[in-house]
This record gives C-alpha cells, sequence and structure tokens, in this order.
C-alpha cells in the first residue's frame, strides 16, 4: 500500500536509509512536513543529530493526526541479523553512500554496493513494495570510474530484488551546503552553481529537489516495475506542487 493522505490522516509506513547524509536529512524534514506516513522510521549505523527535526511525539497537523517518528541503529556488518529492522514498510527510500576518499575503494564498494543491495533484499522480504533508490548521473556497471561502475552494479541488484515497484533516481551534482569539509566539490558546487543560472537542469540538482522527488514518486503512478530518472526529470518532479492521494 502507497502512503495516502485525507480526512483520515497520513497511512502507511517508510524506512529511510542513510539519513544522516545531505539528501537523508532533508528527505526526512519533506516526509514529516508532507505528512504522507503514519510512520517514518530512520536507519542507520548510528543516532541521528540535533540538526534533524526529530521528535519523541510525532509531528501533528492540524486534525490531530500524528506521525510516529522512530530510529533503528543496525551494524551493516552484520546486517542480517537485523531483519526485524526491515520488516512492515510500505516503502524503503535509500540514500545511503560514502565516498572513495573517506572509506577507500574497498570502504566505498562495501558501503554503496553491498550495504544497499543487503539492505533491499531484507525489505523486499519484510514486505517492502516500492524501493526508491539515490543513484547517481552517469551510473554504468560497465564504466571505467570505480564510482559510476559501483552506481551501475548497485541499481541492477536492487532492481533483481523483484520490488512492486523500483524507483532509480540519477541526480547530477548535488548542491548542498555540507556538514564536513569537501574543499574539491566545493569548488566544483560554486561553478555548477554559476552555471545553473544559465543551464538549471543540465548539470547540477539542489538536495531539497531530489528530497521532494523521492517524496513525489510515491504519489504519481509509477511508469512500469522499474523507472529511472534523470537529472532533467528529477528538476521537474522535484518542483512539482506535491499532491495528496494514493498510488
Amino acid at each position: 500500500m502507497a502512503a495516502a493522505t485525507g480526512s483520515a490522516g497520513p497511512a502507511g509506513s517508510c524506512f529511510v536509509l542513510g539519513a544522516t547524509g545531505e539528501t537523508g536529512r532533508v528527505l526526512l524534514r519533506e516526509l514529516l512536513a508532507q505528512l504522507l506516513f503514519a510512520r517514518v522510521t530512520a536507519i542507520g549505523r548510528r543516532k541521528l543529530n540535533s540538526g534533524v527535526p526529530w521528535g519523541c511525539t510525532g509531528h501533528r497537523d492540524s486534525e490531530g493526526s500524528g506521525v510516529q517518528e522512530g530510529e533503528v541503529v543496525v551494524d551493516f556488518e552484520r546486517l542480517n541479523e537485523h531483519a526485524a529492522a526491515f520488516q512492515g514498510y510500505d516503502v524503503g527510500f535509500c540514500c545511503l553512500g560514502t565516498t572513495r576518499a573517506k572509506a577507500g575503494a574497498a570502504g566505498f564498494i562495501r558501503v554503496d554496493r553491498d550495504y544497499v543491495a543487503q539492505a533491499a533484499e531484507l525489505a523486499r522480504a519484510g514486505g517492502c513494495k516500492h524501493f526508491i533508490l539515490q543513484s547517481s548521473r552517469g551510473a554504468n556497471e560497465h564504466s571505467g570510474f570505480l564510482y559510476l561502475r559501483v552506481k551501475g552494479e548497485v541499481e541492477n541488484l536492487v532492481q533483481a530484488v523483484g520490488f512492486d515497484r523500483c524507483t532509480v533516481l540519477r541526480p547530477a551534482l548535488l548542491l548542498c551546503a555540507r556538514q564536513e569539509s569537501r574543499p574539491a566539490e566545493w569548488i566544483a558546487q560554486q561553478f555548477f552553481g554559476l552555471v545553473a543560472c544559465v543551464f538549471p537542469t543540465a548539470y547540477s540538482v539542489p538536495v531539497e529537489t531530489v528530497a521532494r522527488a523521492m517524496v513525489a514518486c510515491v504519489l504519481k503512478p509509477g511508469r512500469g516495475k522499474v523507472e529511472v530518472l534523470e537529472n532533467k526529470a528529477i528538476h521537474e518532479l522535484g518542483k512539482a506542487e506535491p499532491q495528496q492521494g494514493r498510488e
């Protein structure tokens, strides 16, 4: 069942992987603001920081309908031991990822491919119907670049899990104010931020737009069992006004 809203309030449940990352933090705020789900759970290797608007009693709309918020901390190295953490969700959002500079080549592959694929399998076994994956522009399993090759590989693995519906977003350079220092990426963001003034959908996308597009995917009818959204489509979907309803 997809999320639905109306006089009865939010319904259904979802989880977010990678909620401490740039896109994941914005995604949580968007999910709570739109009141699409009755239950929203952040699944990660550590607790959310204080910068995330995450309460213990849930947000409530004007009619008193609540959103049950939760956090589950898991050990990704022993993810099979945490199958219960993925039980009973309608929709799964995945923003999980790291960088080669931060984790090394092997660590990057483990996080961005292996952890994601295993989490997808557990989610499907737990009843998840719709899995929404943040990937990357240029993802290709045959790419000579490690980053793009791994993104292409994980896309294939997630699609092979067999969700009723799988949505893959391939954003270009993410424009955001990162909490951690990445000088080279900061320079790239400044450059592409200026380019975006002339070519707004070509080379970059704000994380807020990506997050809104991920939420909007739940509300719009799918185009087949697997749908891949490139950067321009993410811009269009992320700028659309939220529409409450059911898939």
